[in-house]
């Protein structure tokens, strides 16, 4: 069988930003949510807060590791698979990269170790600001990169001088017309990514009997914003869709599975993309419904994959995974609302009883949702990035222009390797982090601290009470005595 170098290329490159993407998605919004876990336990000075915030933090620093190992094999692919990329736009992307580098990388890499080895060396107000800053540059670098990849969906504030491109304004590249909608659809991403991990590895503990306050609040942390999330995610999908349409409407008929163009254009809800007869086979439809959410007409137009010939990208793979991601996405609202209403703070049994707890089969249901967010974010991104074919930028360059000539045997062989490292990489990450959620085990309860504008200072050398998760200048004095 001849193997194809440029198809070998495509799937590797996917099969790596597919593994890297995971990471990051984690990280962006994981230091956010521990710099709530931080500002919650100094506001209270409840320990249980800085317990969730010591476990979350190993779970964000594997994260982080992973993300930067996979970011490097990524970039080493622009030079050997997709010289053309550099050549035409790097006078765009260099710079882009560069800022990530310099205004994301660096600020997260060395406040991490702050958050991680510093807390018993520097000030509460420091570590909190280290953690703010760690938050601050994951949303930077996210910034930057989505900035980059939408100018590579709708390319502006540049010109063409010599088949390079040459920017004219800066403003232009950075904010052009796809960004405001994608950062803010991939900030909400990772916040639904990170509220179900948070969610489903604390249901896990809660299953193993491991009910301390710790795993109680980060469960309701987890469960509330995801259910604050993902209405808020819908809306921004809706608005991102509008401008797809506008800016590239062949992408959105692929999505809807609409071949021919035509007024009160049905939503298609199930069906099986034909491309020798460039039709749908087994489509269950409801008329006029796409026309309607992509006009807001129940007879607006709606252009179709044929008005495209040649320009247009796969419609299978397109139209299956946007149908994944709104499935994914659906379960989501259903479940956060769901459990969302079960642990409401003010339901009470009974007056002057505690709060209501879950079932173990609502427990049972968000350990299965752990990572649902995963899955709706790749097959989003597949969605976006195969609906970009054939352009690597759009109208600019195209995929086969910018692809190399290595052989595609070579690319073969470091593919399969790719894929054999990731499989296990993967099937790594997920047994560490239930490993760390079974190693955690039933904690002893912990009397919460009364809130104190400055905690007491002891001397560093000695030892806070066991179990309490605290250093000892955190602890009072009273605590201390007990606890000697």
């Amino acid at each position: 069988m001849d193997l194809d170098a440029f198809l070998l290329a495509r799937i590797q490159f996917a099969a790596n930003i597919t593994f890297h993407i995971l990471f990051p998605t984690i990280t962006i919004s994981l230091a956010w949510v521990l710099l709530f876990f931080k500002l919650r336990f100094r506001q209270t000075g409840q320990a249980h807060w800085m317990d969730a915030y010591q476990f979350w933090v190993k779970v964000f620093a594997l994260s982080f590791a992973l993300g930067v190992v996979s970011g490097i094999t990524m970039s080493f692919q622009f030079g050997t698979n997709w010289p053309g990329f550099m050549n035409t736009v790097g006078n765009v992307a260099g710079p882009l990269l560069a800022y990530e580098v310099m205004t994301a990388f660096f600020l997260e890499a060395t406040m991490l170790g702050i958050m991680l080895f510093g807390r018993q060396r520097v000030s509460e107000r420091v570590h909190t600001a280290a953690t703010f800053l760690v938050a601050f540059g994951t949303t930077m670098s996210a910034f930057w990169i989505l900035a980059l990849n939408s100018w590579m969906h709708t390319p502006a504030g540049f010109e063409m001088r010599d088949g390079q491109a040459h920017v004219t304004s800066w403003l232009q590249v950075i904010f052009n017309p796809s960004f405001p909608y994608r950062f803010t659809h991939m900030m909400l991403a990772s916040g639904l990514t990170v509220a179900f991990l948070v969610a489903g590895l604390s249901a896990y503990r809660w299953l193993r009997h491991d009910r301390g306050p710790d795993v109680q609040a980060a469960l309701r942390t987890g469960v509330y914003l995801a259910a604050v999330l993902i209405p808020l995610q819908i809306l921004a999908g809706d608005m991102h869709g509008l401008n797809t349409l506008q800016h590239q409407p062949a992408k959105v008929a692929a999505m809807e599975g609409i071949w021919d163009t035509q007024k009160g254009a049905p939503a298609v809800l199930f069906a099986v993309p034909n491309k020798n007869t460039r039709s749908n086979d087994f489509e269950i439809a409801i008329p006029g419904l796409a026309s309607l959410y992509l006009t807001h007409s129940w007879t607006g137009e709606v252009k179709g994959v044929n008005d495209f010939m040649g320009q247009h990208p796969p419609v299978a793979p397109v139209f299956y995974a946007f149908r994944l991601m709104v499935g994914v996405g659906l379960l989501m609202l259903a479940v956060s609302w769901l459990l969302a209403w079960q642990l409401k703070p003010w339901r009470r049994q009974q007056a002057g009883q505690a709060r209501r707890d879950i079932a173990p089969w609502q427990a049972k249901v968000l350990v299965a949702m752990t990572f649902s967010g995963w899955v709706a974010l790749v097959a989003g991104w597949y969605v976006t990035e195969i609906g970009r074919q054939p352009w690597l930028v759009s109208g600019v360059l195209s995929s086969a222009d910018a692809a190399s000539a290595v052989p595609a045997a070579h690319i073969a062989l470091t593919l399969a390797l790719y894929l054999a490292l990731y499989a296990v990489l993967i099937a790594a990450y997920v047994s560490v982090l239930f490993y760390l959620a079974r190693k955690a085990g039933p904690s002893p309860a912990k009397a919460p601290l009364a809130a104190q504008p400055k905690p007491l200072k002891a001397p560093t050398t000695s030892s806070a009470p066991v179990g309490s998760g605290l250093p000892r200048r955190c602890v009072p004095a009273h605590d201390r005595i007990q606890g000697a």
